[in-house]
């Protein structure tokens, strides 16, 4: 049966696959071919293929795929599973059925090497949970996300793989040149894209692991030199890097606000502000907007250019994010 496939050199083929897999590209129901020293990997449309990858788009003959068995038509039930790079994530109080889907998983012909179930909610100050391992035998693993590579151990991190379609929203506003701060940038995810697009990127994190991951991630995306990492308390850094940042990224959500004052002091003359807050459902917007404009007073003028809800987050709270720019004025 002949369909679209993406025509890559063959050294090429995992890093294309990643790609089209990032993207929701993949034609899981036909087989991956080789011919010479061409790859063939198909794929579910021509218009969810990455733009720079559509000149490879070719038809061609595809054999039918034997669909892997999944976690589901062992156990009989769809269980609730969220992926990590090579680790299966689960969410399940009862140990029995924990390890049933975990066993489950393991058994199904699925690219997994580590199952794990969250033991406790996010906790501290630098926002990490405990886990436990119930196949496999570490919490480190490689997350790979719009082209770009992350490891990281979520026992010592916090990141979420949920969050990737908002990254790349807020990524692919940034302009090359540009200066930008990642006030709270964990192991990367917003810090390595915005290099990558040839920000210069100051980045900020508490906690030393997620610092250290960080700088690793940069080196293996080939940004290192246009990112600067560094470990603790943003406001600590303020008085350096002040009226400098063109881009600034406000991900902590809950406790944001007690941190408009330095983002305030860290804006260049134009400067947007990628804020993230939890609110009620009932004004999800209005404290966030609201603190921006009390910490800008009369130095700024402020425009609210975008409001996104980016998730439920409970029952009648939503995780919102607030596109903000902030242009000094003459006074």
């Amino acid at each position: 049966m002949s369909v679209p496939c993406v025509a890559v050199a063959r050294e090429r083929g995992e890093t294309v696959r990643s790609r089209l897999a990032d993207a929701d590209a993949l034609d899981g129901d036909h087989q991956i071919a080789v011919d010479g020293d061409t790859i063939y990997i198909p794929v579910a449309g021509r218009e969810r293929v990455p733009a720079d990858l559509a000149d490879r788009v070719v038809e061609r003959d595809a054999a039918a795929r034997n669909r892997p068995t999944s976690p589901a038509e062992i156990l009989g039930y769809e269980p609730s599973l969220e992926r990590l790079g090579d680790i299966v994530i689960i969410d399940e109080d009862d140990d029995e059925r924990a390890r049933e889907i975990a066993d489950a998983v393991m058994a199904a012909d699925l690219p997994c090497d580590t199952v794990l179930n969250r033991a406790s909610p996010i906790e501290g100050e630098l926002r990490v949970r405990q886990w436990d391992v119930l196949a496999g035998n570490g919490t480190e693993t490689v997350h790979r996300e719009y082209g770009h590579e992350f490891l990281l151990d979520v026992a010592a991190v916090y990141f979420s793989p949920r969050l990737a379609t908002e990254r790349h929203r807020v990524v692919e506003q940034v302009d090359e040149g540009e200066s930008a701060i990642d006030m709270f940038a964990g192991v990367g995810p917003y810090a390595v894209p915005m290099a990558a697009r040839g920000a210069d990127v100051v980045a900020r994190d508490l906690n030393e692991r997620a610092v250290e991951y960080l700088r690793e991630n940069a080196a293996r995306n080939g940004v290192a030199d246009r990112i600067t990492a560094t470990a603790g308390d943003v406001r600590e850094i303020a008085d350096e890097y002040a009226d400098t940042a063109d881009r600034l990224v406000m991900n902590l959500p809950h406790s944001a606000d007690e941190f408009v004052d330095t983002a305030v002091a860290l804006a260049g003359d134009d400067c947007v502000v990628h804020y993230y807050d939890i609110q009620h459902e009932d004004d999800p917007f209005g404290p966030g907007r609201r603190a921006i404009e009390a910490a800008a007073g009369d130095e700024y003028a402020v425009a609210v250019e975008t409001e996104r809800v980016v998730r439920s987050y409970a029952p009648h709270e939503h995780n919102v994010c607030l596109d903000v720019r902030l242009t000094r004025t003459d006074d």
